[in-house]
């Protein structure tokens, strides 16, 4: 794709739009959604969301991994396959990958130039409100699959679903994974009301995969189906699975569903990832009976191969160094039996940092008799909160903790703690979790 528009002049013109991945909790709620601006978009450039098949992915936790797994089979199976997924760690470009290959700076910024009129010119009239940061990413990655004549594109909800710029894309399979409380203030308070937002990907005709739920979630799924009349597939009740070894590069597991027997080697950690990819195969096996040919050895290799980092990853073993994106509650608390299962270990170092709109005094809560010790600390991102406010919440559940400013020094100081028999892990958020990464390759480089 030809571009006189340099990398960097694409990302300034997409920073110098909305953007509400950065934005403060107060600045951000329901209201900022409105998905008439992006099928006015979408119009406008010929409606590339159209015309490939689509596998669409909401819920709280596990919807990136999930969407990975899958795209990484259909690409295992000959597709040409487009992902698209959220927040990045290290570069804008993770976002839009083809066949497991993120877009290349030049095609990026290609995207940007052709869009860019159209996005200025909807943003001048704002009929609607003026298109976002994510929205015109949205844009793009629909663009770029259209012009790589992508056979499928996997897409992961940013955030809720219903009102979300990917539900404009029409979902063939549709996969909603664990659901619990996160974004209270834009999707709502109770585990049944987010549930109604992440329901809203359920387009009428559709097969729906959906995990094991809280019952409140589970019955909105439920209706949402008989509504628009599309197939239910519980994993919970229709699948089962087990771990049967592994190390600390992946585990082995064998999964069990209507259709067959499967043994996988999943290069993702976590009780959790077993859940995600019961979905995915199920969502697999969907396709398979609307007569896409997909063999059970490109299942197999298909999952093997996911390179889905800053998930319960392992960067060192001297001491144990384990990074995970766990942000709310739930996951922090599912991530936190996963360590206890999956590792061996004298004392638990934990560096936290999460992001200002999350529940603070329920994840300190949740790390209340896990860690032995506890540094607090900051990633570099706009939503990132104050070591301090962090410290009033982990004082208030009783726990005694270490604020550091920075997720660099955060690293050192745990580093000098830890003997070769202790466990740190860095969490909280996937802005940390990436940020850690990035500062232990520093570390070993220059060391």
């Amino acid at each position: 794709m030809q571009s006189k528009m340099r990398y960097r002049q694409a990302l300034e013109f997409l920073s110098e739009l909305t953007d509400y991945e950065k934005a403060l909790p107060a600045l951000t709620r329901e209201g900022n959604y409105d998905l008439r601006r992006m099928n006015e978009l979408m119009y406008q450039l010929g409606n590339p969301h159209h015309g490939r098949t689509t596998v669409h992915i909401a819920g709280t936790k596990g919807k990136g991994s999930t969407a990975s797994m899958v795209a990484g089979v259909l690409t295992a199976a000959g597709f040409d396959t487009g992902l698209f997924t959220s927040p990045h760690l290290f570069s804008w470009q993770e976002r839009i990958a083809l066949n497991g290959k993120k877009i290349t700076q030049k095609d990026f910024s290609g995207l940007v130039e052709v869009l860019k009129p159209y996005v200025c010119d909807l943003n001048r009239q704002a009929h609607y409100g003026e298109l976002t940061t994510f929205e015109v990413l949205t844009a793009m990655a629909f663009a770029y699959f259209n012009i790589k004549n992508a056979e499928f594109q996997v897409l992961e909800v940013g955030m809720g679903g219903r009102l979300d710029s990917t539900n404009v894309a029409n979902g063939d399979i549709c996969i909603i994974t664990s659901i619990s409380l996160d974004h209270t203030r834009i999707l709502g308070d109770t585990v049944g009301k987010i549930a109604v937002e992440k329901a809203g990907i359920i387009k009428p005709g559709s097969t729906v995969i959906s995990a094991p739920q809280p019952s409140e979630a589970a019955g909105v799924i439920a209706s949402r189906c008989r509504e628009v009349k599309a197939k239910l597939v519980l994993t919970g009740n229709d699948y089962s699975w087990k771990r049967t070894g592994g190390d600390y590069s992946g585990q082995d597991i064998s999964l069990k569903t209507p259709q067959r027997q499967y043994k996988l080697r999943l290069p993702l950690l976590g009780d959790y990832q077993m859940e995600n990819a019961a979905c995915a195969v199920a969502a697999i096996e969907a396709l398979q009976s609307a007569g896409f040919k997909i063999k059970y050895r490109q299942v197999v290799d298909g999952m093997a191969g996911i390179n889905w980092p800053a998930r319960m990853q392992v960067l060192g073993t001297d001491p144990l160094l384990v990074i995970d994106g766990a942000h709310n509650v739930y996951s922090l608390g599912t991530m936190s039996k996963s360590v206890k299962k999956y590792f061996k270990y004298r004392r638990l170092i934990v560096i936290f940092g999460a992001s200002s709109d999350k529940d603070i005094d329920g994840m300190a809560r949740v790390l209340a008799g896990f860690a032995d010790q506890i540094i607090l600390t900051a990633s570099s991102h706009p939503r990132a909160a104050d070591p301090g406010i962090l410290r009033q919440a982990f004082m208030r559940s009783g726990i005694s903790a270490t604020t550091i400013a920075n997720s660099g020094e955060a690293l050192t100081t745990a580093l000098e703690r830890a003997d070769k028999n202790d466990l740190i892990l860095a969490t909280g958020s996937l802005f940390l979790a990436a940020e850690i990464k990035s500062e232990y390759s520093k570390l070993r480089i220059f060391g």
